[in-house]
């Protein structure tokens, strides 16, 4: 089209509010708050009121780095009043984005809220994320991938095990090496060599002890001679440093977990973790997507065609291959599906996605009015043309 120049832009949204949970209170609020500012945003911040400390401190690193105090807002306060202050804001105009790190349910209100103003949030929720072992797996391997992803941080990640789902024909094997591997797992004082320390609070102790009240009677136990909390009048053997001066919980391997169970369903946010039995790769895949959320999953075996089939049937946004459901990739889109988030993504370039919006550019210089799409140029026809048979 003569005298007309397209372009895109990528322009920032405007404010930017952020809430996030208590586990990782500086890695998870920085994936938002370091885009969301070199994007052009304004951000305002709600902490966890568990992690208000580590989030002050963070914000005090950025603002003594050169962070305007007016570009970067720090809020605590309970959610609740965080709930109906968002509210208030949306109401007026005052929020063009929402970032929110934190549980499904609290995710349901935030999306809900968000959607009558016509807004699409970033959510990054709860996850129930599978390991699958196939019968080619590489066992030692598998169970080191299962330890980490179940008990590392004492399961307080979106990305921990939920269930280990491993073939019939190498269930019971599985099994013996992975009671073995938890059974002596080093535990305790964070400051030491350990798998894992303290719960994050005294809520989350209940909540545990919650979730261990969903083994039922078809189940079966290992990990550990204790259950629940660790304590001199319950301990675990080789616990490293004072069991009084944390919130710690002995391991829990829950065998015989099945689709029917509260267990399988239900996102265990602590040092629990289920195996279930499959016998072929459509069961293993039900099993991995039945629950309905969709952050990690894992799949361990020596067959690319096995890893490459699980992957695309499996609707978790981030999939392993001999690796862990634990952590993340930097440079590669971070997010789940269902349950687990509405698609959004943080991470690598695709970050870019939350915290900006494309603006097209039309500079029309003709002096004269051009009509989108309609001032074309139009090429000699030669009706007689016939291809030749």
């Amino acid at each position: 089209m003569p005298d007309k120049q397209l372009f895109t832009f990528r322009r920032p949204l405007g404010v930017v509010a952020v809430i996030t949970a208590a586990n990782f209170p500086v890695a998870v609020p920085s994936w938002y708050l370091v885009p969301a500012l070199l994007c052009g945003n304004t951000v305002v911040w709600k902490p966890s009121e568990q992690a208000g400390a580590a989030a002050r401190a963070l914000a005090e690193l950025l603002w003594h780095g050169g962070v305007p105090a007016d570009a970067l807002h720090l809020v605590q306060a309970d959610g609740q009043t965080a709930f109906e202050g968002l509210e208030l804001a949306l109401e007026d105009g005052l929020v063009d984005k929402l970032g929110f790190t934190g549980s499904t349910a609290v995710g349901r209100r935030l999306g809900e809220l968000c959607g009558r103003h016509l807004q699409s949030p970033c959510l990054e929720l709860g996850g129930k994320n599978p390991l699958v072992v196939a019968p080619d797996a590489d066992l030692d391997l598998a169970v080191e991938g299962a330890l980490f992803s179940g008990f590392g941080t004492a399961g307080q990640r979106c990305t921990s095990l939920g269930t280990a789902i491993v073939h019939e024909r190498v269930y019971d094997d599985f099994l013996e090496r992975f009671d073995r591997a938890v059974s002596s797992a080093p535990i305790g004082d964070p400051f030491q060599d350990v798998l894992y320390g303290p719960l994050l609070g005294e809520p989350y102790l209940e909540r545990f002890e919650g979730f261990l009240g969903m083994i039922a009677g078809h189940h079966k136990r290992y990990g550990s001679t204790g259950v629940g909390r660790i304590t001199a009048a319950n301990p675990r053997q080789g616990f490293v440093g004072d069991a009084e001066a944390g919130l710690y919980a002995h391991p829990t391997v829950v065998a015989g977990v099945t689709a029917g169970d509260e267990l399988y369903r239900t996102e265990t946010f602590g040092p629990i973790v289920g195996v279930a039995a499959y016998g072929s790769p459509d069961e293993a895949v039900a099993l991995a997507n039945g629950h309905g959320y969709g952050l990690s999953a894992a799949i361990y075996t020596r067959d690319p065609r096995t890893a490459f089939q699980f992957a695309e049937q499996c609707t978790a946004g981030m999939v392993s291959v001999n690796n862990s459901t634990s952590g993340a990739e930097a440079h590669l889109p971070f997010g789940g599906n269902g349950l687990s988030g509405n698609g959004s993504r943080q991470s690598g370039i695709w970050v870019l996605e939350q915290f900006t919006s494309w603006q097209a550019l039309n500079w029309d210089y003709s002096g004269k009015l051009q009509k989108a799409q309609m001032d074309v140029a139009e090429p000699p026809s030669d009706p007689d043309f016939r291809l030749d048979r």
